[in-house]
């Protein structure tokens, strides 16, 4: 089984980020050739996107209508588990916290009590630095890794949008929604957040792309676009399936990176 990467840096922003892509996607590919895990490899290219303040996550998350910087991120992993967190405050990496959920009884977590949680555990907290609300930005990045044994882990991580009230939740953190993983592929949104979670859009392509009717999964990825999709609406996905390198497609401008062993 080849080992393959795939990353985005948000739909709406342009090409310019594609070199802070890649860097992340080198690290996984390193991390992989070294003998790590889909999901090692995973959170640690988010983390490397997290502390990039050039994407709307972890440091560069955008100011909430109140101005304060609350952020949302998930893992999935081809096994069946999976960890998110809602709402964090000062805590820089979030992607770190739900990663740790993976092999905890609950999922999920939001606001001050994934805080308290993530304090029991030791991740660093402090405040994050944040930037103003800006049109056009990406709400998200994310990373999906597939392993030499066929294993993958999708992470996911955000800010939240522009110009959106202090309790607002978009798909980042919702299974189903922002992402979706199985044993055959995985599935990440990114984009208008809730046009996305209405439409349950990375678990629905993830069954096309298992059906019969559907010949490859870049035509999955096309079916959700063009008939799930407002076309008014700015959303991109990325894929990896079993075999195949990493995938991307947008209806608009989505900066995305990829890598597959040689």
């Amino acid at each position: 089984m080849k080992m393959a990467v795939v990353a985005h840096g948000g739909a709406g922003p342009g090409p310019e980020r594609q070199k802070n892509l890649q860097r992340a996607v080198d690290v996984a590919s390193k991390l992989l050739l070294s003998g790590a895990s889909a999901t090692e490899a995973a959170v640690e290219a988010c983390v490397i996107l997290e502390d990039d303040p050039v994407f709307n996550a972890g440091t560069g998350g955008v100011f909430r209508n109140d101005g304060s910087v609350l952020l949302d991120a998930s893992i999935q992993t081809s096994d069946g588990r999976v960890g998110f967190v809602i709402a964090m405050s000062d805590t820089p990496n979030p992607i770190r916290v739900a990663k740790d959920l993976l092999d905890e009884p609950i999922n999920g977590l939001t606001g001050p009590g994934a805080r308290v949680w993530a304090d029991h555990r030791g991740h660093t907290k402090e405040k994050v630095e944040g930037r103003p609300p800006m049109e056009g930005d990406g709400d998200t990045v994310g990373v999906i890794v597939r392993d030499s044994s066929g294993s993958m882990a999708c992470a996911t991580s955000t800010g939240g949008c522009s110009h959106r009230p202090p309790g607002r939740v978009g798909d980042v953190p919702l299974p189903g929604s922002g992402f979706w993983v199985n044993e055959a592929l995985a599935v990440a949104a990114t984009g208008e957040g809730e046009e996305i979670t209405r439409a349950l859009l990375s678990f629905r392509v993830s069954s096309k792309a298992g059906s019969p009717e559907c010949t490859s999964l870049i035509d999955a990825l096309k079916w959700g676009l063009d008939n799930l999709i407002s076309d008014k609406a700015s959303v991109g996905l990325i894929a990896i399936g079993r075999e195949g390198p990493g995938i991307g497609l947008s209806n608009t401008v989505m900066p995305w990176a990829s890598w597959i062993e040689d």
